[in-house]
C-alpha cells in the first residue's frame, strides 16, 4: 500500500452540553445529573470550541484527510461550515439502532461509527480535544500492509496486577473498560496487552472494527448499547484495537510525551507542556476535575496555537 492510493477520513463525536434542548432531552430520558462525578462530569458534554481549533490543526498539519464526519445529536456548530465538501455532519439517528437512542453515552455512540454513509475503509476516530501538532502522513497511522498502527503506552505493571486491581480497587469507570478489554481479549486469543490506549487520535480499518462490533464482540456491545450515560461494565471500544493486535492486524507501537500527549486541563500548563514535549499529538483532556475557571484556560491557548481560521469554519 502506498500513500497515493489510500484514502482516510476522520470522524470526530460533537455535543454541546450547553444547548437547552439537548439538555431537556437528557433529563427526560436519563434523569442523570450533570455534576462533579467521573460518570457525569461537566467536562463529558462541556463545549468551548475545541472542536473550531481540532479542524485548524487538520488543516495545517493533515490535508490529506479525505472527509470529515461529525457525529452529533441533532446539532451542529455555529460556526461551521457545512458547505465544505469535506465536512459531513451526521446525526446519530442515521448510524445508531433505534431501541439504543437516544444516548448520551460516547462510549456506546463508538460502536456504530462504522455505519456511517461513504465512510472510508482506513479511517481515524478522535474526541473534540484532541489535535494534530505536527505535520504528518497517512504512513503515521498505516503500515504499508494498510493494517492500522495501535499506539499504547508502556505499563511495567502487567497482567496480574491489573486482575488484582479488578478485584481489590474501586478503579474507575475508564480503568474498568481497559481491563476488561484486556481480560476480553485475552481469553479470546490467549494474548495479553497491558499498554493503555494512548488517548489520542487512532486510527482504524472500517471492516474490521465492524466485524469487532457485529461478531466478535457482540455479544458484549448488545449488553451496553441500552445504556444511556456511562455505564460500569460498559464494553469499550479498545477491545477491538487490542484484538487487531492479538490476530496480526495491526502494529503495536509503544509511545511517551513526545508523540502523544495527554494534557489535563485542571493540573498542567498548557503551553510549557508543549514547549517541553513538543508532541506530534495531544489531547486537551476535560474531565470531572475541570471548573469553569480552569475551562477558561483553554479557548485562549487554543487561538494562541493555533490563531488561523480554517476553511471549515463560516
Amino acid at each position: 500500500m502506498s500513500d497515493k492510493n489510500i484514502e482516510i477520513d476522520l470522524v470526530y463525536l460533537w455535543v454541546d452540553g450547553s444547548d437547552p434542548k439537548w439538555k431537556k432531552k437528557k433529563q427526560i430520558f436519563t434523569n442523570a445529573p450533570i455534576d462533579s462525578t467521573e460518570l457525569n462530569a461537566v467536562g463529558r458534554y462541556a463545549n468551548s470550541d475545541e472542536l473550531k481549533y481540532a479542524l485548524r490543526s487538520v488543516e495545517k498539519h493533515a490535508p490529506w484527510i479525505r472527509n470529515i464526519f461529525i457525529v452529533t445529536d441533532d446539532q451542529q456548530p455555529e460556526w461551521l461550515n457545512t458547505d465544505n465538501p469535506k465536512i459531513k455532519v451526521v446525526d446519530h439517528t442515521t448510524i445508531i439502532p433505534a431501541e439504543a437512542l437516544p444516548t448520551f453515552n460516547s462510549s456506546v455512540i463508538e460502536y456504530f461509527i462504522y455505519k456511517i454513509p461513504q465512510l472510508s475503509e482506513h479511517f481515524l476516530f478522535a474526541n473534540d480535544d484532541m489535535f494534530f501538532n505536527a505535520d504528518l502522513t497517512p504512513d503515521f497511522f498505516f503500515a504499508k500492509d494498510g493494517y492500522p498502527i495501535v499506539r499504547l503506552k508502556r505499563k511495567l505493571l502487567g497482567k496480574w496486577h491489573h486482575q488484582l486491581k479488578t478485584l481489590l480497587l474501586n478503579v474507575g469507570y475508564y480503568q474498568k473498560m481497559l481491563i476488561d478489554s484486556m481480560n476480553l481479549v485475552e481469553k479470546k486469543t490467549g494474548e495479553f496487552y497491558s499498554g493503555v490506549p494512548h488517548h489520542n487520535i487512532d486510527s482504524f480499518r472500517k471492516s474490521d472494527y465492524q466485524k469487532g462490533i457485529e461478531v466478535t464482540f457482540n455479544e458484549q456491545v448488545k449488553k451496553s448499547q441500552s445504556n444511556r450515560t456511562r455505564t460500569f461494565g460498559d464494553f469499550h471500544r479498545s477491545a477491538i484495537a487490542y484484538y487487531s493486535l492479538a490476530i496480526g492486524r495491526g502494529h503495536l507501537q509503544y509511545v511517551g510525551r513526545k508523540v502523544a500527549s495527554r494534557i489535563l486541563v485542571y493540573k498542567h500548563n498548557f503551553q510549557q507542556y508543549i514547549d517541553k514535549y513538543q508532541p506530534l499529538l495531544f489531547c486537551l483532556n476535560d474531565n470531572q476535575h475541570v471548573t469553569d475557571k480552569h475551562r477558561q484556560k483553554v479557548q485562549p491557548f487554543l487561538e494562541s496555537l493555533f490563531p488561523k481560521k480554517s476553511a471549515f469554519e463560516k
